[in-house]
């Protein structure tokens, strides 16, 4: 059952429209992931559903008694009230008082919030971010709203809200870049492009899919539409005179074909490494230990890194991950041990928060600070252009920095990290608030990328696409190490005797491989003997061309195009004038969906014809 309709909503910000006419409905057991571009609106889109922002356009209609639970990208607290108390707060006071402040007391325990009595003042930004989750989770209601509920949790935290969540009597809307999470929460995907919702059936594996076949229809189409613009181009070259009826109309289809928005296979952005050189010492890390007060965050911690080392640390919240790292780049310094760098190391640091972002200044200006050139694997390239890579389109560079969403900047940071050319990469939870384009560019330069990367991170869909080795934090202040991904982790942390897959499987496709070749090599084989005496020798094939009956369909498509694209005008022009006949707007309407659907079957014939003449041609 439907319980919230978003009739035509549009809403812009200066001269961004973010969204535009989105009509979409929510059903009582929708699960629906938010995804797309940073800044394209997923969290305005959130903040209108939630009735914390009006659009500029359109309504919403929700049934009667609605209630809704949000969780905004950024929690605000009232500061004179302990982190318990705003929780509270938050939560219906249908309940008695003591068992929501129970409750409340236990998620946030949940959530790693051990002392519910502190002022809010005197939490982390990802604690904060917790905080005001509980609440969300604990207040009852009919659509739960998350803005990345995932960030600052750790493992552990992000399985139990799968758990919450797959038992949670409401319908959900969030934003995720979650791909693990998107996979086993959700049963709709919502994509924002170009201000536009695109809704998709299923999880975001099913997404993929779906997405994939729309885009190869559109593309297809679009490959019509641009031969068919090809032809009447060279038509209207020839010297077009809009002398008949059949004429104007080919006039008005040319102008509409070349005026038309173009449907452009989306690019796989890739941003090759140029890395510093680096010699035969990496980083030596001997006999670390690092404790705060009583806490021992790990201790007598070694390891030599290798050149082409892909290395996740993961463990629970506050155990020391970024600790380690800090200590690595020479930012904090160990109680104990040492860490030994090569002369030619060159560490480049990205971490949790935009440190290194100016000010004042746009896009464009703070990628120009490296230089007008930047010099990649593909040469040099211009400053615009390296900002277009990484999804800052031309419009966009020209963006004061402090309008960016938390999102772009985001963005730019990493940009910014990754243009520094270096030679051993230190990510600090990469994937908080990227979106998942942005990500799939991040994971394809690691692919590339001719160094070490050292990762933390809580994303497990990352984690298996990018490490090949995982240490972890397991509470007892030393680091385990594992081999493979998280999945491997995971596997061995259960007592998995064994792991079933890479070996086998790249066993197979050798054999599988050398089957092939041996086949390619018999087909080649020995040249056919001549043929014996007496035996027929087929004659040449004559040179193709179109037979009588193809011939005369190709000189009169054109004619008929013309005349149901005209036919198909005339009728939407009497649509628009009936205003009260409901039955002949009935008639009307199913007439011209006859006369559509015949001018897109002769469109393709003309493209298959076309397409023969150019063959038969060449």
């Amino acid at each position: 059952m439907i319980i919230m309709t978003l009739e035509g909503i549009g809403i812009s910000f200066g001269d961004t429209v973010l969204l535009q006419n989105v009509t979409q409905g929510i059903e009582d057991y929708d699960r629906i992931g938010v995804i797309g571009i940073n800044g394209t609106g997923k969290s305005t889109l959130l903040a209108i559903i939630a009735g914390a922002l009006q659009p500029d356009e359109g309504k919403i209609i929700s049934r009667n008694g609605l209630k809704i639970s949000y969780l905004p990208q950024n929690p605000v607290f009232d500061a004179k009230h302990s982190v318990l108390e705003n929780v509270v707060q938050n939560i219906s006071q249908d309940q008695e008082f003591w068992n929501v402040q129970g409750e409340a007391a236990a998620t946030l325990l949940k959530l790693g919030i051990e002392d519910p009595s502190v002022m809010p003042d005197t939490l982390s930004g990802g604690q904060r971010k917790r905080a005001a989750l509980a609440a969300a989770l604990l207040t009852p209601a009919d659509i739960l709203i998350l803005d990345e509920p995932t960030n600052h949790l750790d493992h552990e935290m992000i399985e139990w809200l799968q758990e919450q969540l797959a038992s949670y009597k409401g319908a959900i809307v969030m934003v995720t870049h979650d791909r693990y999470f998107l996979d086993e929460v959700t049963n709709t995907i919502w994509e924002i492009d170009r201000a536009n919702v695109y809704s998709y059936p299923g999880n975001y594996e099913k997404y993929l899919q779906t997405k994939q076949e729309r885009l190869d229809f559109a593309l297809a189409a679009e490959r019509k539409m641009a031969a068919l613009y090809k032809q009447d181009l060279a038509w209207m070259m020839r010297g077009a005179r809009a002398r008949s009826t059949k004429q104007k109309a080919h006039i008005r289809r040319f102008e509409a074909l070349r005026d038309r928005e173009k449907i452009a296979e989306e690019r796989n952005v890739l941003l090759e490494s140029l890395p510093s050189r680096m010699g035969n010492k990496t980083i030596e890390v001997s006999h670390l230990s690092k404790s705060y007060g009583d806490k021992c965050l790990f201790r007598d911690f070694s390891y030599t890194f290798l050149k082409n080392d892909r290395i996740g640390i993961i463990g629970p919240n506050g155990c020391g991950k970024s600790t380690l790292l800090k200590i690595l780049t020479g930012e904090t310094s160990p109680d104990s041990g040492s860490v030994e760098t090569g002369q030619t190391i060159r560490m480049s640091y990205f971490g949790q928060e935009n440190e290194e972002l100016p000010d004042s200044g746009t896009v464009i200006e703070m990628v120009k600070d490296h230089g007008e050139y930047v010099r990649t694997a593909d040469g040099l390239i211009t400053a615009s252009a390296m900002c277009e890579r990484f999804l800052f389109i031309k419009s966009k560079q020209y963006t004061p920095i402090a309008k960016l969403s938390g999102g772009e900047k985001r963005r730019l940071y990493l940009l910014r990290v990754l243009m520094e050319a270096p030679n051993v990469l230190i990510l600090d939870e990469p994937t908080n608030d990227l979106d998942i384009q942005t990500l799939q560019i991040l994971e394809d330069y690691l692919d590339h990328f001719a160094g070490i990367v050292i990762v933390v991170s809580h994303d497990r869909y990352f984690l298996d696409r990018v490490v090949n080795r995982i240490f972890s934090f397991e509470g007892d202040g030393l680091l385990h190490q594992s081999e493979g991904g998280y999945e491997e982790y995971l596997a061995r942390k259960e007592g998995a005797s064994e792991f079933a897959g890479d070996g086998r499987d790249a066993g197979a496709g050798a054999s599988g491989a050398g089957t092939g070749a041996n086949a390619m090599s018999s087909g080649a084989g020995p040249e056919p003997e001549l043929p014996k005496k007496g035996k027929k020798y087929r004659a040449p094939e004559p040179r193709k061309k179109l037979t009588f009956s193809q011939q005369r369909e190709y000189d009169t498509i054109e004619g008929v195009i013309d005349e149901l694209t005209e036919k198909s005008q005339k009728l939407e022009e009497e649509m628009a004038a009936v205003t009260s006949d409901y039955v002949k707007l009935q008639a009307l309407s199913e007439e011209k969906q006859k006369v559509d659907t015949e001018l897109e079957e002769k469109i393709e014939r003309y493209i298959e014809l076309q397409e023969l003449v150019e063959e038969i041609g060449g």
